[in-house]
């Protein structure tokens, strides 16, 4: 006995809109240092601790705001949250360093703090991320909300989003 086999022909061709996920736009960040190079002391806690100054690019036209989250993954205990901003006005193109753009909220950071926390890390070299996120919304939160409320608020609404890296190493005892 003979057993046919039929033979299904793939196409090799583009899939259907539908099946395939959109990756949400990027948004082009820049500050005073290169990506995943080193942060520079002055914004750092063993400079000024000065807020850096930051240019984006590539915000869609349809954003209604921004959010900016600094954080440090390397932190001994969970991932440090040094910064915090929403609403920023979405026609912002820059952040001038050691402040906020007019009308943006600032949230509370890790430290306790509703302003920016530098660098700081215990010891050895750790990795810092300023996260931008562009939001189809304005955000209905207190101007003290922590990184948990900010994400919590912004789930469904990004829009596009976009990363700048850097690296940051102190000295903690005399002889290093």
């Amino acid at each position: 006995m003979t057993a046919v086999i039929p033979l299904l022909l793939l196409s090799a061709g583009p899939l259907p809109a539908s099946s395939v996920r959109n990756p949400k736009p990027a948004i082009k960040l820049e500050s005073a240092w290169a990506p995943g190079a080193a942060i520079p002391a002055r914004y750092t806690c063993s400079g000024q601790n000065a807020s850096p100054p930051l240019k984006f690019s590539g915000v869609p036209g349809n954003a209604k705001s921004l959010a900016l989250v600094m954080n440090d993954p390397d932190a001994p205990a969970k991932v440090w949250t040094h910064w915090v901003l929403f609403n920023i006005p979405p026609a912002t193109a820059a952040i001038a360093e050691n402040s906020i753009p007019a009308g943006a909220l600032a949230g509370r950071n890790d430290f306790g703090s509703e302003s920016y926390g530098g660098p700081c890390p215990p010891g050895g070299a750790h990795r810092y991320n300023i996260r931008v996120y562009a939001l189809d919304c304005m955000l209905s939160l207190p101007k003290d909300a922590d990184r948990t409320k900010l994400d919590a608020a912004m789930k469904g609404h990004i829009i596009a989003e976009g990363e700048l890296s850097g690296v940051f190493s102190r000295k903690t005892h005399f002889w290093q």
